[in-house]
């Protein structure tokens, strides 16, 4: 008998719900490429946009399995990055990790200013 495979994490999915439980109002500016597995992210690094009127607006880079150091190079690398930040926005990367011994994700999250490596 096969084992049931289990469903991949939405991490996507996961953020959105998270930042609208804290009360950001939430949109996915990520995009696939139709008939392909290639997927654009908004100016090349943010997945999703959230803003509160009493917050701003944040630009949030999704990962998973402690790829966040990754994610971190990516948008210091990406000029649009440093524009997005001087008009007064934030960009944060949610890093969704297993915790060993856990059945529950863990979301490690890195506010970014455009020095951190």
């Amino acid at each position: 008998m096969k084992a049931k495979r289990t469903k991949p994490f939405n991490a996507n999915r996961a953020s959105v719900d998270k930042l609208t439980a804290e009360g950001w109002t939430v949109a996915v500016v990520e995009y696939r490429i139709p008939h392909t597995f290639i997927t654009k992210d908004f100016f090349g690094f943010a997945d999703l946009i959230a803003c509160s009127p009493s917050r701003g607006t944040m630009a949030v880079q999704v990962t998973g399995g402690g790829n966040g150091s990754t994610r971190i190079k990516k948008i210091n690398a990406e000029p649009k990055a440093g524009i997005w930040m001087a008009c007064g926005n934030r960009i944060s990367v949610h890093d969704w990790v297993k915790v060993k011994g856990q059945t529950q994700r863990e979301c490690r999250i890195y506010e970014i200013n455009l020095t951190d490596e």
